[in-house]
This record gives C-alpha cells, sequence and structure tokens, in this order.
C-alpha cells in the first residue's frame, strides 16, 4: 500500500506468493515507499541489500528477472494510478 502524505491510500496491491517486495529501494538504495500487511499463516523473508547484491553479482544472469520485477512494478502503479 502505498499513502499520500495526508494519509490517503494512493495504491494498493495485492502480492501473491512468491512475491518479492522491496526491490526498487534496494536497488534504488533509497527507503522503499509502500508499506506491506501479511496474512495469518505467511511466510516473510528478509535478505539484506549486501546479500542482494552479492548474489546478481556472482549470478548476473539474475538481472534480466530484477528489471523484469521492475518493470512489472513499474506497471502496475500506473495502471494503479489511472484508477483512481
Amino acid at each position: 500500500m502505498l499513502k499520500s502524505p495526508a494519509g490517503r491510500a494512493v495504491m494498493c496491491l495485492h502480492a501473491g506468493s512468491g512475491s518479492l517486495l522491496g526491490l526498487p529501494g534496494v536497488v534504488g538504495s533509497e527507503p522503499y515507499t509502500m508499506t506491506a500487511m501479511v496474512s495469518k499463516g505467511s511466510e516473510v523473508g528478509f535478505v539484506t541489500r549486501g546479500d542482494f547484491e552479492r548474489l546478481v553479482n556472482a549470478e548476473p544472469s539474475l538481472y534480466p528477472g530484477v528489471l523484469q520485477v521492475l518493470a512489472a512494478e513499474v506497471r502496475s502503479a500506473r495502471l494503479a494510478l489511472c484508477d483512481t
């Protein structure tokens, strides 16, 4: 969920099983602007920025997938903005 400074929900997306959250913040070295809420029974993992950077540097074949996730988030944000 992304809220405006006034506290109004600007964008609310459903992240399904296997979703990767916060990637734009990690790649951009900035705080992530969205908040996540999990359902009961969910499993959540955390990967540090350092671990993520070591992984993609060791496996450059992961870069296209990273770009796909970032592009999907941009598309979702644009669609959400059009719906408001």
